[in-house]
C-alpha cells in the first residue's frame, strides 16, 4: 500500500462518524506521512516523552497503556486502522501514557505543525479532529463503567460487541466475523481481570454458544444473546446509521 492508502484509512475513519466534503478529504491526504514497520510489543511512544509528530495506525493493533506499581499492565484502549490516538499531544505536550503494538504493525507519522495548519484553514478537519476526541471520552466512560460494575462475562462480551462493531464501521468486518488478533492475557489487561479468570469466563460465553474464538478470528454466533449479555449499546460510538451493524 501507498502512503495515499494509508491517509485514505484515516479519512474513512474520520467519516464514521461525520462525512467530509471532498476538498476537505483532498487535504488530509496531502498530509506528510512517514512510515514506520513496529513488530508486536513495541513502544510508539513512551510515558514521559515529548513528541512532535502525531501517529496514525495504518496496519495491526496499537493499544494505550499504563505499568502500575507492581508491573502489571492495564490497557486502556485498542486502536484500529485509521486512529490518530495520540491526536491530543498537539496541545498536550508531555505523554502521560504509553502507546504501544499488540500486534505486528505499520505506523505514519504526521508532523505536528502539518495537522495544525490543516486544522487552521479548514474548520471543517478541526472538527472532526475534535469529535474524533469527544467519542474517545465516551468509549473510555463505557469502559469504566464495565471495569466498575459490569460482570466478568459481560465485560468479555461487551469488548466483542464493541470490537467487530468498530471493524466494521471501518470496513474490516462483515458484521458476523472479524480478525481478533488479542491473547486472553491482552484482553484481561483491557478488563481489568486475571488471565485464569478471563479464560474460565472466556470458555461459558462460548459454551452458550454466543461466539466462537479461534486462530485469532472472532465470530459472532448469536448478536441479540450477546448484546443482552454486555448490556450493549452502540450509540456510545457515535457512529454514523450506514456504520452501525
Amino acid at each position: 500500500m501507498d502512503k495515499e492508502q494509508y491517509l485514505q484509512g484515516l479519512v474513512r475513519k474520520l467519516e464514521t462518524s461525520s462525512p467530509l466534503p471532498l476538498e476537505e478529504r483532498e487535504q488530509l491526504h496531502r498530509l506528510p506521512l512517514t512510515l514506520k514497520r513496529f513488530e508486536g510489543g513495541q513502544d510508539i511512544v513512551s510515558e514521559g516523552e515529548r513528541t512532535k509528530q502525531c501517529c496514525l495506525v495504518s496496519e495491526g493493533l496499537v493499544c494505550r497503556y499504563k505499568i502500575v506499581g507492581d508491573g502489571q499492565r492495564q490497557i486502556l484502549s485498542l486502536h484500529l486502522p485509521g486512529d490518530i490516538p495520540d491526536i491530543h499531544s498537539l496541545l498536550v505536550e508531555q505523554m502521560d501514557h504509553n502507546l504501544g503494538t499488540l500486534t505486528p504493525a505499520t505506523v505514519g507519522f504526521i508532523p505536528h505543525e502539518a495537522v495544525k495548519a490543516l486544522t487552521r484553514s479548514y474548520y471543517r478537519i478541526a472538527e472532526a479532529f475534535w469529535r474524533e476526541t469527544l467519542v474517545e471520552a465516551s468509549i473510555y466512560r463505557e469502559w469504566m463503567v464495565g471495569i466498575g460494575r459490569r460482570s466478568a462475562p459481560s465485560r468479555i462480551a461487551h469488548l466483542f460487541c464493541e470490537f467487530i462493531t468498530k471493524m466494521t464501521a471501518i470496513g474490516l468486518s462483515d458484521g458476523v466475523t472479524c480478525e481478533l488478533p488479542l491473547t486472553q492475557s491482552e484482553i484481561a489487561d483491557a478488563l481489568g481481570l486475571s488471565t485464569v479468570h478471563m479464560n474460565k469466563k472466556l470458555r461459558e460465553i462460548r459454551q452458550a454458544g454466543l461466539v466462537r474464538v479461534r486462530s485469532s478470528r472472532l465470530t459472532i454466533l448469536d448478536w441479540n444473546g450477546l448484546c443482552e449479555l454486555a448490556e450493549f449499546d452502540p450509540d456510545y460510538l457515535h457512529l454514523r446509521r450506514s456504520s452501525k451493524i
